[in-house]
């Protein structure tokens, strides 16, 4: 996403990822298609695929609304590259992002360690 927005920033395009939560919509009503089931992933997928069949007709975002913060957001001098949308959304990506960081500080020894060593100087005469 980054790399993308500072190649075409300069041709004046801007990119903004819309990454939404649960939207009132047809997504999990009718025109919702699920693969087969495969029992293997039912402790994994099995949750979400539960969750999304019983999610039409109360997801908590307007799609209106949403429709609005996008043309917001499109319209603003410094629009987001990142625009979660939702309540859901946000706190996902932001207990996302706390477990990356968690991850990295407990690895980040490990992973500095991979430097070469300093070069020593050369004796001055």
């Amino acid at each position: 996403m980054r790399p993308l927005a500072a190649e075409v920033g300069p041709l004046g395009i801007r990119v903004v990822v819309v990454e939404p939560g649960a939207f009132r919509t047809a997504f999990s009503g009718p025109s919702l298609v699920q693969s087969a089931r495969i029992a293997d992933y039912d402790d994994t997928v099995g949750p979400t695929r539960e969750m999304i069949t019983g999610l039409d007709g109360v997801q908590p975002g307007d799609p209106a609304l949403a429709a609005a913060a996008i043309l917001a957001a499109l319209d603003a001098e410094r629009p987001p590259l990142r625009l979660p949308l939702g309540a859901d959304a946000v706190d996902g990506i932001l207990g996302h992002l706390e477990s990356v960081r968690a991850e990295v500080r407990e690895w980040q020894d490990v992973a500095r360690a991979t430097a070469f060593p300093p070069v020593a100087e050369p004796a001055s005469q």
